[in-house]
């Protein structure tokens, strides 16, 4: 059974200042003593910012596929390890069902196997959902907003357009051409199946029913 540190900083500059490296190692070591563990190994990650998941971090995608049942990973704070609750209650619940241990010293010890496991899982079930419904808000607002000024929001473009170098939608000037002549044949009374078959389309039926709309 292997003893795991782990350490991050986002910054150069606070390897060396503030919540160093050395310091984060130094409170990891004197808690394994505490507890009457040596750590095995630190996996430290330097210039990596908390919001990138652990798994798609170097460091962290390294101790995740070092793990085996029964380790244990000691980090010094919660936000060394995960800035978001939705990977905390990911990895979390990996960790447990794999058998690991994982000590987050300013939880108290270990989040996987005490009494305090219970608690932080469901802190982070309620923050893990707070934050799914923000970042499904913001989607939400960038998408109106994106459709108020004209941008084009994904999916098939529509007949008679292209997408623009500013995201937008502009006229195809060759596709318009067409355009107009589907909502003349419209108005005059011609059918779906009359209009793509004398114009020579692949479009859909319902395609050029939309066109002719408008």
């Amino acid at each position: 059974m292997a003893v795991y540190g782990y350490t991050r900083v986002s910054t150069g500059r606070q390897a060396d200042e503030g919540e160093s490296l050395g310091v984060q190692a130094r409170t990891i070591t004197g808690y394994a003593m505490m507890q009457g563990l040596v750590v095995d190994r630190t996996f430290v990650e330097r210039g990596i910012s908390g919001s990138v998941p652990l798994a798609e971090r170097p460091e962290g995608a390294a101790l995740i596929a070092a793990l085996q049942p029964g380790d244990t990973i000691i980090t010094p704070k919660l936000d060394r390890m995960f800035r978001s609750a939705l990977d905390a209650l990911e990895v979390l619940a990996k960790l447990k069902d794999q058998g690991v241990s994982l000590h987050m010293i300013d939880l108290g010890g270990d989040v996987c196997g005490n009494g305090i496991s219970k608690l932080v899982f469901t802190i982070l079930s309620a923050v893990a959902e707070a934050e799914r419904d923000r970042i499904r808000e913001r989607v939400a607002t960038v998408k109106r907003d994106q459709a108020a000024r004209g941008r084009y929001l994904g999916g098939k473009v529509p007949f008679g357009y292209r997408v623009a170098a500013d995201g937008g939608l502009a006229p195809d000037a060759g596709e318009q051409a067409v355009v107009s002549d589907i909502r003349r044949m419209r108005s005059a009374g011609l059918s779906l199946r009359r209009i793509r078959a004398d114009l020579g389309l692949s479009l859909s039926l319902d395609a050029i029913a939309r066109t002719a709309r408008g």
